[in-house]
């Protein structure tokens, strides 16, 4: 039947085609935008997951998302990046999430699925089920791990080995010139001294210091300006007044002929009292108000009358003082 013989029909049967006509139109418009809504959705969906989903390059094969009938929703997951959303998703409480963030605010790295493992509170269903999904990203790797860096590090250890061995071809030829301790530039880098040998602490310039194992310049020139201060060293033990001094280094001291420069009790002001090592603020003070109020010290053991003097503290005073 053509277009032209529908308008000789009767007009109940001309509603009734057109009625069915419509029907399927609107039936296969009906289709097609369902069909759209659902793919627009399904891509939509598909493509914010991928995008949330972390970089992984833990080997394994990508699983498929799973929907379980307990309502939770399996993918693949790096539990370094994972949002709280997505570990949600994956069936895991409240307080096991708390768990994961506090980890990892604190600086803490899964670098396995057996270190993620050990969450509190995991148990073995759980670990059973989202295993095959743990994806460790290379991320938080140690960087020593890179290529380029373990080849720099190889190329270095190559450079070194190298040295190493045109030194010992150097050495081999040359043997008619042996090494010889003399050789050896004594200003910079001096002989240390052997166990059984000794310093004089009392004398000892920074060149004599140096010989001494585990001095360099920097604390031989700390034991001389600490010398100044005092006035002269008087035992071993004072070292250990400088901080930091190495204990392993003591042993090669002694003390010879000891001798100091002494402080007048009765004409050094508050300023020059108190640039000895042994004496305070407070000391200096309490010396110069005895003086004002009493007179002249003639002995130590007036010191004991004042509250700022310990007996330990005037013992250690007495080679540095006259009056």
């Amino acid at each position: 039947m053509n277009l032209k013989s529908l308008f000789y029909l009767h007009r109940s049967d001309r509603k009734v085609i057109l009625v069915l006509l419509l029907f399927i139109t609107g039936c296969l418009g009906l289709i097609i935008f369902v069909g759209n809504q659902t793919a627009e959705t399904s891509g939509t969906k598909t493509d914010s997951v991928i995008s949330q989903k972390p970089a992984s390059f833990s080997g394994k094969g990508q699983l498929p998302e799973v929907e379980t009938e307990e309502g939770k929703h399996l993918f693949p997951f790096d539990p370094n990046t994972a949002t709280a959303e997505q570990l949600q998703q994956l069936g895991l409480s409240p307080f096991q999430l708390r768990n994961i963030i506090k980890y990892r605010s604190k600086g803490g790295v899964y670098r396995s699925p057996m270190d993620f493992a050990r969450l509190y509170g995991l148990t073995r269903k759980q670990y059973r089920e989202l295993e095959p999904y743990i994806t460790i990203g290379d991320d938080y790797e140690p960087a020593s791990t890179l290529a380029s860096v373990q080849a720099y590090i190889a190329r270095k250890e190559a450079d070194k080995q190298a040295a190493h061995e045109a030194y010992e071809a150097y050495k081999a030829k040359n043997t008619y010139k042996p090494y010889k301790e003399y050789d050896r530039d004594t200003i910079r880098y001096p002989l240390k001294m052997k166990v059984g040998e000794h310093v004089n602490l009392a004398s000892a310039d920074t060149t004599q210091l140096k010989k001494v194992p585990g001095i360099g310049s920097g604390w031989a020139r700390a034991i001389v300006n600490y010398g100044k201060r005092l006035g002269g060293y008087v035992a071993v033990g004072q070292l250990q007044e400088i901080d930091g001094f190495p204990e392993e280094a003591l042993p090669y001291f002694s003390i010879t002929n000891p001798h100091t420069e002494k402080i007048n009790l009765n004409t050094a002001t508050i300023a020059q009292l108190r640039k000895h090592p042994y004496m305070n603020f407070y000391q200096a003070r309490a010396v110069s108000d005895y003086r004002r109020l009493k007179g002249k010290l003639t002995s130590l053991s007036q010191l004991r009358l004042l509250k700022d003097f310990t007996p330990e503290a005037i013992e250690r005073l007495r080679p540095y003082v006259e009056f």
